[in-house]
């Protein structure tokens, strides 16, 4: 892939819920792009669609109508494996309530998704702790997740994202769960890790995050209100 081309194509994105008899649109007809790259914002209020989108360019739920390209493949094309595959490999995910394991060390935790890939234990190795350098916490590799600050556990959440080198991130509400203080040195973490080339979707409702944001999607009830690109 060029830098010309997109890393994410998604065209005309619906997806709508059955409820029993009635039927909920969650999205209606998005368009979204994004470049190799990019740091790209998706805001809105509670409801207005912003987790859905999340989980369809994440590839954890299919678009009900639409076309979604992921690194120029038709994502709607592949099978239920197929798209695990693609998340395994492809996709490095940030979530607001860190999701790791207590039982697991900073990293064991960043090591985790090289459970679902073919590298040798070696190459796993390296690349974890790689990532776990990236974020700055390779004096902190051997501590649980008791034994860190929220802001690092958030760093220990990145890097698990970051180690297999995806082609895209995305970060739902990142600093939702974290003080102004916390807040800012994650924020500055992402911006430096944009710089470095990596592609990044943070789904926020904090001003503060979307300003760093090259492109900011705002949605509401379930469409695109605005497009606002920076420099």
């Amino acid at each position: 892939m060029n830098d010309c081309e997109r890393i994410v194509e998604a065209l005309g994105i619906m997806k709508v819920y059955e409820m029993g008899p009635e039927k909920v649109e969650a999205l209606r007809g998005l368009d979204i792009s994004v470049h190799p790259g990019e740091f790209v914002g998706i805001m809105g209020p509670s409801g207005s669609g912003k987790s859905t989108l999340m989980h369809i360019l994440g590839c954890l739920e299919r678009a009900t109508e639409g076309t979604y390209l992921l690194g120029g493949q038709d994502i709607s094309c592949v099978s239920d494996r197929d798209l695990s595959l693609i998340r395994a490999n492809q996709i490095g995910f940030v979530f607001q309530t860190f999701s790791l394991i207590p039982q697991y060390s900073v990293f064991e935790n960043v090591e985790m998704p090289f459970l679902y890939r073919k590298e040798t234990r070696s190459e796993a190795k390296r690349r974890a702790e790689r990532a776990i350098e990236r974020v700055g916490l390779s004096e902190r590799r051997n501590h649980k997740p008791s034994e860190l600050s929220g802001g690092e556990m958030q760093r220990v959440a990145i890097a698990r994202a970051l180690a297999v080198e995806p082609l895209l991130v995305l970060a739902d509400e990142p600093t939702g769960n974290l003080d102004s203080e916390t807040s800012k040195s994650i924020i500055s973490l992402f911006q430096e890790l944009n710089k470095q080339g990596a592609t990044l979707i943070v789904v926020t409702h904090e001003e503060k995050v979307a300003l760093h944001c090259h492109t900011i999607y705002r949605l509401l009830d379930g469409r695109i209100i605005n497009n606002e690109g920076r420099t």
